[in-house]
């Protein structure tokens, strides 16, 4: 007989790994627990933003375009400031271009330099994509402000860990 109880597969997986390595099922379960999370978050961001045919990495770089000063930052800045690799980048902006939302500027003083520049088009989707995302509470609307705050502080000391730059 096929049991009606809700089945958690992260609680067993921590009862199958805490019967056999008990030392390491307590760091396998919280770190299944913060990747089910993020497919959960991601799923939530994605679906949001496919009206708008945007991924996070592109809508991440849209959004710090905007934010920046003259509305344009060199390759290797967006890489820096996202956390992720040159090839990422380039990626992400060859779409943004061919989409007509960013453009690929020169340097004015450094011919080695590449910018992404964000296009009057790029401005007005990521503007539109972000009030989305604001009234989707960005997928983590079912946690408190509270609760919010204190997964921060909790990921922030995973991050410092690995070397991010943390305040």
């Amino acid at each position: 007989m096929v049991s009606s109880r809700p089945f958690d597969p992260l609680d067993e997986a921590y009862r199958q790994w805490n019967d056999r390595w008990p030392e390491a099922a307590l760091s396998m379960a919280t770190a299944t627990a913060v990747m089910r999370a993020q497919q959960i978050i991601l799923q939530s961001v994605d679906t949001a933003l496919r009206p708008f045919n945007l991924t996070f990495a592109r809508y991440e770089a849209l959004a710090l375009l905007s934010f920046s000063r003259a509305g344009e930052l060199p390759m290797g800045k967006i890489g820096h400031r996202l956390m992720i690799h040159p090839t990422s980048v380039t990626s992400i902006i060859d779409r943004l271009v061919r989409d007509h939302l960013v453009e690929r500027r020169r340097h004015e003083t450094d011919r080695r330099t590449t910018l992404a520049h964000i296009t009057d088009l790029g401005r007005e989707l990521v503007q539109q994509a972000t009030d989305v995302l604001n009234a989707e509470g960005f997928g983590v609307r079912a946690m408190s402000d509270t609760e919010m705050k204190d997964l921060i502080a909790l990921v922030r000391t995973l991050r410092a860990h690995a070397g991010d730059p943390v305040s």
